[in-house]
């Protein structure tokens, strides 16, 4: 397919989604939904792990878990870095997950989710005793070239749960549903959320409300719309 060649450039925006391999689910508790939401947040800037540790005053070969304030230090710190992507939206589905990013450096999409991918499923494979690729190959993109599509993806993305009948969109926890409602709101986001770039959606949306409706109508059309089923991934 054509988006298979697209060429990520500076200051666009892109709507980027992935399954598990043989379309198996890739997120099989809480844990795993953490670990992989803690990823685009700390990945999202050119550190590397030794790095984010030493901040702390750990080692990385006897590091296991961060207690709370290693946590909240962690968090403050990876604040303070200069981000290569702004990740607008996420829903992670139980097989899938979909995001919508604007690059902010050269490469900065295809090296963000690189090491997001990598380090999942390391983690995956380590944790379930398994081998190999853990997503069906490269993520795949599509470049969102004009404002409406992009309106209509911050409905479908954030909408994506109740698309598949899993749950109520604005109850799910591992979607950005939520917390753009708070930002809405003009209640600021902790330091440990993983959006940023937020102005976008405060250009598209004046209130909750707006917000909520588009969800509602992309949901209801997604539903029933069966050229839409070729984003679905299920």
């Amino acid at each position: 397919m054509a988006q298979n060649f697209i060429i990520f450039a500076v200051g666009e925006y892109y709507h980027i989604y992935n399954r598990g391999v043989d379309k198996r689910v890739v997120f099989l508790d809480d844990e795993d939904f953490w670990k992989f939401f803690d990823c685009l947040r700390d990945l999202n800037n050119e550190t590397y792990y030794e790095e984010r540790l030493a901040v702390l005053g750990l080692d990385p070969r006897s590091c296991k878990e961060l207690n709370s304030l290693q946590f909240k230090e962690l968090g403050s710190f990876i604040q303070q870095q200069e981000k290569i992507v702004e990740i607008i939206s996420y829903s992670l589905n139980p097989n899938h997950f979909h995001l919508i990013l604007k690059q902010l450096k050269d490469n900065g999409i295809s090296d963000f989710m690189q090491r997001v991918g990598t380090s999942y499923t390391n983690y995956f494979n380590k944790k379930y005793e398994r081998s190999g690729a853990l997503f069906q190959g490269r993520f795949k993109k599509i470049h969102i070239n004009k404002e409406s599509y992009l309106l209509w993806l911050l409905g479908y993305v954030n909408g994506n749960i109740e698309i598949h009948d899993i749950g109520k969109a604005s109850d799910y926890p591992w979607s950005s549903y939520r917390a753009i409602c708070k930002e809405l709101n003009s209640l600021q986001l902790t330091n440990l959320s993983v959006l940023s770039g937020l102005d976008i959606i405060k250009s598209q949306f004046a209130s909750v409300g707006q917000f909520e409706e588009v969800a509602k109508m992309v949901i209801s059309e997604s539903k029933t719309n069966k050229a839409m089923k070729s984003y679905l991934l299920e």
